[in-house]
């Protein structure tokens, strides 16, 4: 089973402990990473794009001119496609671009990022992190006692509010609870920081 260093907030050592091999140590498959990425970057475009086709532009109720007898080309409306100011042919419509991968895909990729951030040593375990009230400083603190430099993300447990407003303006760090661990927030930080409950949670989920 892979080990790392279990820290306290303070920065001090706590021993070390044991991850799930099933989790955190398994051979990273790069394909099935680049798959779910692509999936949870599709999800987040909003879709909005439109354009007005014939039928949604306005005007060109009356036919331009007479069918026959002008010598020019039959035309029916100053709003087909051909006309200046006429409707688009074939633009984008609002649609969802979100779609699903299987759900043992998206495990082995979020196993696998999570078994990369060990094997690079960028995977920090602290025992538990407390604040009697939100403070953004206080958990500064915790940066530089953990010595994390980077861009990090935070994994807390549910129900720790003083950690997530403390940590929550911070630039370069994002908190996310232990329900929302995902591959594209895990390959987008260098960082990432989980507290042991959280780790518990997350092993519980994967595993």
């Amino acid at each position: 089973m892979p080990k790392v260093t279990l820290f306290k907030q303070d920065g001090s050592t706590a021993g070390e402990v044991e991850l799930n091999e099933a989790v955190f140590g398994i051979e990273p498959n790069e394909s099935v990473i680049f798959d779910a990425v692509i999936m949870q970057r599709a999800s987040l475009r909003q879709g909005t794009h439109a354009v007005k086709n014939r039928s949604a532009v306005r005007g060109g109720g009356r036919k331009p001119w007479r069918q026959k007898g002008t010598g020019r080309a039959r035309q029916g409306s100053t709003r087909s496609p051909q006309w200046v100011g006429g409707g688009v042919v074939f633009g984008p419509t609002p649609r969802s671009y979100s779609y699903k991968l299987p759900r043992k895909v998206r495990r082995l990729a979020l196993n696998s990022v999570l078994s990369q951030k060990v094997l690079e040593n960028n995977l920090v375990v602290v025992d538990a992190l407390s604040f009697d009230a939100p403070k953004t400083q206080d958990f500064k603190a915790v940066l530089a006692n953990l010595d994390v430099t980077t861009k990090t993300l935070l994994i807390l447990e549910g129900d720790n509010a003083n950690t997530y407003l403390s940590a929550r303006n911070i630039p370069n760090v994002k908190v996310i609870d232990d329900y929302n661990v995902n591959v594209l927030d895990v390959v987008n930080y260098d960082k990432v920081i989980i507290t042991q409950a959280a780790l518990s949670t997350v092993e519980e989920a994967l595993a």
